[in-house]
Order: structure tokens, then C-alpha cells, then sequence
């Protein structure tokens, strides 16, 4: 280990790293010194939630002045941690990100419609900002390797109200016979030696000597050729590590080209803040974050379209049974979905509440009294290890004379506040001391003199100002009994 500065850092990184700044023509004035830099920090306002108009109201509540992230439309960089007491965050208004790590999503620019792929997704940033871009429209399956990070990337996907989304706790190889020519886009933001984040997290040279570049660069390799045998003729390609090793990135890449020359670089020299390399690189038009000339940690991203005619693999879904929707179980299918719409009914303005009968009518699933909303064949994912299937409204409660639809926490959060009916919305300015209650799981009472259109028995929905929060239940006397769940009470 050497200094070059006040962090050490393993000399065969630092001599390769020499020479790879001089081959590319990257100044090495400050390189080194960026490493004793404090770590810059951000955030993503959530534009499923969050209007433009509203971005310097939600910032200014924040306390964070209107400091753009030149790579994405809707990052920003803060002063402050993320508080995990912030009423905000747990609505899903922002999703705290590094600055850097917002470039992959936004160059894939995913549009409603899609289907997207999102192969090494947790902890989920990037797909959360996907599922922002497709709007509810089209799929997105967020894939995680890790069953405990997957349970991370579930909590994630569910906070920012991302309803169109099936996460998968697989491998990419056996996702790839399932998914042959299946996506539109893929994210590949794969697995890396991390040398983009020593000054995050020092303990990540340990970690570089020990391992180094070699065992990702052939873990990266496999999983790159599983995309593209799941990628469609025509579709596109984003790959993405935060790491300065030219193994893991440009030769990565330029290699796998080689392998498949139906594939080419899709340049972006007009993202201000970025590195573009040029046509005498390895590997034109790809994209580097560098941290002694940008505002970012380091991260490497090339964006890659199939063209048209490419040949892709035949997918094994035909040998798949298909599944019948109506199911022939205890809960009733067609009462079980009028059970879900008639809640909704209690919940959702008219106009909305006939709107989501018209999207939902053949998108219900039940298995066992857990409704999902699906709008691609079931049959997809028969046999892989599913995390999320769809949206998840809730589940029904069987009983000798009717039907109860109980709502999940992850409806509320999917539900836009202006399609709430006004006697079933409870909102609070985000210092009220009762929505830190709330969120610790305890009753809370407000005055009906307050909210006198609020119903007096029933579910209602708790937001802080305009962005729901979850449910409780009102009664006569103006307590709500919490419904907030407990795995994720403040403490």
C-alpha cells in the first residue's frame, strides 16, 4: 500500500492507474488528491411523485438548495444524510443516491410502454428511477442475485410506488432461456472491483487486494452474454460499473462487440459533466465519471443497441402451461376482484376509482387470498423465484358470509393523492409531530373540526401534505388506529 495523499491505496492499482491516465489522455493532476475528498452525496426527487414545478418547494422543505446533477433531470446534490425519520422519504418523494450512479438510468431512458430488464437491481436506485420512466406502462423486472438484498430492493421499489414491477431472486443464467429476445432494454450496472468508491468506503482497498479485477472481469462476462440473449433485435443496452479498470469497462465491452458485431455504440457527448471518449480510444463513445474533473464518485457507462436484424434466441416460454386467471379456490375469483373494487371505491375519487377498475379488470391474480396485478402472462415467471408479482394490493379475508379486501402498505404508496377522495385523506404538514407518531405505529387522533369532510368509520389514507404515507382506520371519535407496518416503524 501507498499514500498519495492521506489514503492508502494498493500499489499495482495505483501503478496501472498511471498508466492508464496517461494512455487515455486524462489529466493526473488531482486524481490522487480525490481520493481525501469527502464523498459527495445526493438525491433523486421521485418524478412519479413529484412534479417539476414542485422541485424547488420539496428541495427548499428539505433544506437543500436547487444544486443539479448535470447527468439526470431530476438529481441533485445535498448537504445533508438522508434522514430515515423523514416523513418524505418514507412517502417515496426522493430516493437518496449518489450523484454519480444517477448516469445509467437516465442514458437508458426507458419509456412507457417497455419492457425493461434491470439484472443486478438492488439496492434499486436505478430501477426505481426506470420504473419512474415507464410510468406504469410496459414492465419492468428488477433481478437480484442475493435473496437478502432483494429484500432490500423490494422495500425500495414499493416506497417510490412503482406498480409495474416483478422482482426476481435469480441468476442470469437461468433467466436467460425464459427471456430469449424478450426486453426492449436492458441495465447491466454489473458487479465490479469498486475502485470508484475507495473514498466512500476505505475498507474497499481490502477488499480490491483481495479479489481484485480478475474475478469480476469473468463474472461480468457472463452476465453481459446472459443480457444479450435476453435482449430483442433492435433493442438496447446499458453497461455500467464504478470502477476505473479498463478490464471490467472499455475491454470489457470491445470484446464482447468482437464476440457479437451486430452491436454498436449509442454515443451521448451531450451529457455536460461527462467524459466522452473519442474515436482513437478503446472503446469510442463510451462514457466515464472522473472525480478530480466532475462532481461524482468514479463509474464508467456505455450505451449499446442490437440491431435489427440480429438473430435472438428462442424463448422456452411456448413449452410453458399457461395458467387459467380464475382460479377454482375457497376465495372466489369474481367475488374476490369486486372485493378489491369496491374498496377502492371507498377510496378513489368516481373517476378514478372506474379507472382503475378499467386497467385492473384483467390484470387480477389470486393465489391464495394474495391479489397481484399482472399485465403480462403469469406463465413468465412459473418456476423462478419471485420476490414481487406486480403490484400487490392486498390480500382477502374470507368469511362466512362475505369477502374482505385488506390493503397492503404498498397500495397507499401507489396512490396518487389527487385521485383520493376527500373524506378519505388525512393530511399533515411534514412537522407535525404526529406524523413521526404515525410512523412509529401509534394512534393519533385529529379533530374533525379540522377535516370536516373526513368519514367517521372506515380506511383512510395518511399523507404528509400531497404524497400518501399509508393507511389507518378512523373512528367516531377522531383516533386513527395505525396501520403502518411494522418492519418499518422508526424505533
Amino acid at each position: 500500500m501507498s499514500f498519495l495523499g492521506v489514503m492508502r491505496l494498493p500499489d499495482e492499482f495505483i501503478s496501472r492507474m498511471k498508466t492508464q491516465l496517461q494512455t487515455s489522455g486524462v489529466k493526473e493532476e488531482g486524481f490522487w488528491e480525490s481520493f481525501d475528498d469527502t464523498p459527495l452525496k445526493g438525491l433523486r426527487l421521485n418524478r412519479a411523485k413529484v412534479s417539476v414545478e414542485d422541485y424547488d418547494k420539496v428541495l427548499n422543505e428539505l433544506g437543500e438548495s436547487v444544486d443539479k446533477v448535470s447527468w439526470c433531470a431530476s438529481g441533485f446534490y445535498t448537504v445533508s444524510e438522508a434522514a430515515g425519520n423523514d416523513p418524505y422519504y418514507h412517502a417515496g418523494v426522493y430516493y437518496p443516491q449518489e450523484p454519480s450512479a444517477m448516469l445509467p438510468a437516465e442514458v437508458m431512458a426507458a419509456k412507457p410502454g417497455d419492457k425493461v430488464l434491470d439484472l443486478c437491481a438492488a439496492p434499486g436506485g436505478k430501477a426505481c428511477r426506470l420504473g419512474e420512466d415507464l410510468k406504469g406502462e410496459g414492465l419492468l423486472i428488477a433481478n437480484e442475485i442475493s435473496e437478502n438484498r432483494a429484500k432490500a430492493l423490494l422495500r425500495n421499489i414499493e416506497r417510490m410506488g412503482i406498480s409495474n414491477c416483478v422482482i426476481l431472486n435469480e441468476t442470469p443464467e437461468r433467466l436467460a432461456p425464459r427471456f430469449g429476445g424478450f426486453f426492449d432494454k436492458i441495465l447491466v450496472d454489473a458487479p465490479c472491483s469498486g475502485e470508484g468508491m475507495f473514498r466512500r468506503d476505505p475498507a474497499a482497498t481490502k477488499s480490491w487486494e483481495k479479489y481484485g479485477p480478475a474475478q469480476c472481469i469473468e463474472l461480468q462476462h457472463s452476465i453481459i452474454e446472459a443480457a444479450h440473449l435476453m435482449l430483442k433485435a433492435g433493442g438496447e443496452l446499458v453497461y455500467s460499473t464504478c470502477t476505473f479498470c479498463e478490464g471490467e469497462d472499455e475491454i470489457q465491452i470491445a470484446e464482447f462487440i468482437k464476440r457479437h458485431p451486430e452491436y454498436e455504440v449509442i454515443p451521448h457527448p451531450e451529457i455536460e459533466g461527462v467524459a466522452h471518449a473519442g474515436s482513437d480510444s478503446i472503446l469510442p463513445g463510451s462514457m466515464r465519471i472522473w472525480p478530480h474533473l466532475t462532481r461524482g464518485d468514479g463509474h464508467f457507462c456505455v450505451h449499446l443497441k442490437k440491431s435489427e436484424d440480429a438473430d435472438v434466441m428462442t424463448s422456452e416460454l411456448d413449452r410453458i402451461p399457461s395458467f387459467k386467471r380464475k382460479r377454482n379456490d375457497n376465495y372466489g375469483f369474481g367475488k374476490s376482484r369486486d372485493a378489491l373494487f369496491d374498496f377502492m371505491g371507498t377510496i378513489l375519487k368516481k373517476d378514478a376509482a372506474k379507472a382503475f377498475r378499467e386497467d385492473s379488470n384483467n390484470n387480477f391474480v389470486l393465489h391464495s387470498g394474495r391479489v397481484h396485478l399482472l399485465n403480462v402472462e403469469e406463465r413468465l415467471f412459473n418456476g423462478l423465484k419471485v420476490v414481487k408479482l406486480g403490484q400487490y394490493p392486498g390480500e382477502i379475508k374470507n368469511t362466512s358470509v362475505e369477502r374482505i379486501f385488506i390493503p397492503s402498505h404498498s397500495l397507499a404508496l401507489a396512490i396518487s393523492y389527487d385521485d383520493i377522495r376527500e373524506d378519505s385523506v388525512v393530511s399533515l404538514s411534514r412537522d407535525d409531530e404526529r406524523l413521526i407518531r404515525y410512523l412509529k405505529g401509534e394512534t393519533i387522533i385529529v379533530d374533525f373540526n379540522e377535516y370536516p369532510d373526513l368519514k367517521k368509520k372506515g380506511t383512510i389514507i395518511i399523507a404528509v401534505g400531497k404524497y400518501p404515507l399509508g393507511f389507518g382506520k378512523i373512528t367516531s371519535d377522531g383516533s386513527i388506529k395505525n396501520q403502518y407496518p411494522k418492519a418499518w416503524r422508526l424505533v
